[in-house]
């Protein structure tokens, strides 16, 4: 009789067990899709804030725009996209005393490869070939 009354406790642990293992890994899944989603949100505004300091198209709200969107970024971007940004940042500063339009293009590459490689955008991109460029509207500004 003990034999059975040890059996019976052996499965009722590992139900147990194994309910509490699924539980907690489908709570990780459902962790790591809102901070995937919380991520692709943030990318997505940096993306557009870009449209407001192409050159040609620069305006205080829009570099405001851009600074708020960088600075969102250090919350939920992974070491290797926050490098990529401040070496944007630093070449696409207004204050930068010689850009450099080949090196700002590269550096912008290699922060929308970073962005995209932490999303897990599939199939993968390939780091030598992968570019980025921005377009502006040529539209006229209203104003000064």
């Amino acid at each position: 009789m003990s034999a059975d009354i040890a059996t019976a406790i052996i499965a009722a642990s590992g139900a147990i067990i194994l309910a509490g293992a699924t539980y907690w890994l489908t709570k990780q899944r459902e962790r790591e899709a809102e901070l995937r989603k919380e991520k692709l949100e943030h990318y997505k505004e940096f993306a557009i804030s870009l449209s407001g300091i192409i050159s040609g198209e620069s305006t205080p709200e829009g570099q405001r725009a851009f600074a708020l969107a960088c600075n969102k970024l250090n919350l939920v971007a992974p070491q290797s996209v926050l490098e990529a940004l401040q070496a944007f940042q630093q070449e696409s500063k207004i204050s930068n005393p010689s850009p450099n339009r080949e090196r700002h293009d590269k550096l912008m590459s290699v922060l929308f490869y970073e962005m995209r490689k932490d999303l897990g955008i599939s199939p993968k991109d390939h780091s030598a070939t992968f570019q980025v460029s921005l377009w502006a509207s040529g539209a006229p500004r209203n104003g000064p």
